[in-house]
């Protein structure tokens, strides 16, 4: 994907305070869902993910995930802690 990818996203013309929402409600009409409903029909949904996870980006919604549901993704991946 070209370094521009933001500029394909779904969420380019969107206000930003969308994605920035003071809960990660599920409910139809708060700001999350309507967020995680943009990025789905995204088509640098995956990309945006990716770089948000990738650089630890804990606030917001990110290619329709949470900074929870990030968090926990990373954590996976570095596997059991010793």
């Amino acid at each position: 994907m070209a370094p521009d990818w933001r500029a394909q996203a779904s969420c380019a013309g969107e206000d930003p305070e969308i994605f920035f929402p003071l809960s990660d409600s599920a409910s139809p009409g708060d700001e999350a869902f309507l967020a995680r409903t943009i990025c789905r029909r995204c088509p640098v949904l995956l990309v945006c993910r990716s770089w948000a996870i990738d650089h630890g980006e804990d606030d917001g919604i990110w290619g329709a995930t949470t900074a929870a549901q990030r968090r926990a993704i990373r954590r996976a991946r570095l596997g059991p802690q010793k």
